[in-house]
């Protein structure tokens, strides 16, 4: 059962699959093992983050192009449920129509770049992606009649998903099952859909086909593969996936922005994320986002605490102060490249 729910790809590590296990455990039931908003953010953003790394890697580490337009295709599926529920009464059609349109607009958008830019160099595509990407942050900045500008829009959402909706009158397991929670599970279960989906099709003949044309572009083409249909199927697959996490992202938030959704801090998060999880491996992207993630949520607020400490020490406590989070964050990803230089799972997972 879980050999066919996991496609036929199972970790064959077993320190991989107990980290899989405690990820997917914390993941399911962290409304009732945390308290307070940020931890529940987190794990959100979590849930949100593998499905976006995973849906990249399935352009880099399964086809091996590099785009960077997938914050575009991202910021796409934010943009179409927040735009619907900015200016109209917030409910569930507003939501799937919002949606319907954003996958639509994505699958244009990746066929047209895909059609015109996959067939030059890899290097000249890649520079394309990012016009292209850097041309849709502006123009959503500059329509701010229509996307809010800079400072982005809020919205509402339906009832069922508002902090005053309660499922039930008593708590359960210490805590009230509000909108906010079946939010989160909204979240949880669509991005475990999606990471199952995107599992199956990289082990499916479509899948290996990609990683034919990774490891020699000619050859696949000379047994009769048309490379550039495949890698525009590829293209459009994982900018459709972006989208619907860009969805669940701005029903999350019930925020969007230009900063959030379009930045190019979004792009070198998922990269990142890509390497220290390891390419070609859709597990890496879970390892890599939950490590990532908390790092970027707790690294600053554990090395006050270190700093505090430390007083006593004033070397340490100085090089521990928290407004140097982001020169340790990236000491810890250099020595993730050192140490683990095909990524953690790369390292963790025996070659077939």
């Amino acid at each position: 059962m879980l050999n066919q729910l996991l496609s036929g790809d199972l970790p064959r590590s077993r320190t991989l699959s107990i980290a899989l296990f405690a990820v997917f455990l914390g993941l399911a039931f962290a409304p009732f093992l945390t308290s307070g908003a940020r931890p529940l953010n987190t794990a959100a953003t979590i849930c949100i983050y593998i499905v976006l790394v995973a849906s990249y890697d399935l352009l880099l580490g399964y086809t091996g192009i590099v785009s960077f337009a997938h914050t575009m295709f991202f910021g796409i599926g934010a943009y179409g449920v927040g735009l619907a529920l900015a200016d109209k009464e917030p409910t569930w059609g507003a939501i799937a129509g919002g949606v319907a349109l954003a996958i639509a607009l994505t699958v244009v958008l990746a066929l047209v770049v895909g059609l015109f830019a996959l067939r030059v160099r890899a290097i000249f595509y890649a520079m394309i992606t990012l016009a292209v990407a850097s041309s849709f942050a502006v123009l959503a900045s500059q329509l701010s009649d229509f996307t809010g500008g800079e400072d982005g829009k809020t919205f509402s959402v339906p009832d069922a998903l508002g902090p005053s909706f309660n499922l039930f009158e008593n708590e359960i397991f210490g805590r009230i099952v509000d909108g906010k929670v079946l939010t989160y599970y909204i979240v949880f279960f669509g991005c475990l859909l999606l990471f199952l989906f995107l599992l199956r099709l990289v082990n499916s003949p479509f899948g290996r086909v990609l990683q034919a044309i990774r490891e020699n572009e000619f050859r696949a083409e000379a047994l009769g593969y048309r490379t550039v249909v495949y890698r525009i199927w590829a293209n459009c697959l994982a900018a459709l996936v972006a989208a619907l996490a860009g969805a669940l992202m701005a029903l999350w938030l019930r925020y969007v922005g230009p900063k959030t959704m379009l930045g190019f801090e979004v792009m070198t998060d998922i990269l990142l994320i890509v390497v220290i999880g390891g390419m070609g491996t859709m597990y890496g992207a879970v390892i890599g986002a939950v490590l990532f993630i908390i790092a970027q949520n707790y690294l600053k607020s554990a090395m006050a605490e270190g700093s505090s400490a430390l007083e006593g020490v004033p070397i340490l406590a100085e090089a521990l102060h928290p407004d140097r989070w982001m020169l340790w964050l990236g000491v810890l990803f250099v020595l993730s490249i050192y140490f683990f230089p095909t990524g953690i799972v790369g390292k963790l997972r025996p070659a077939r």
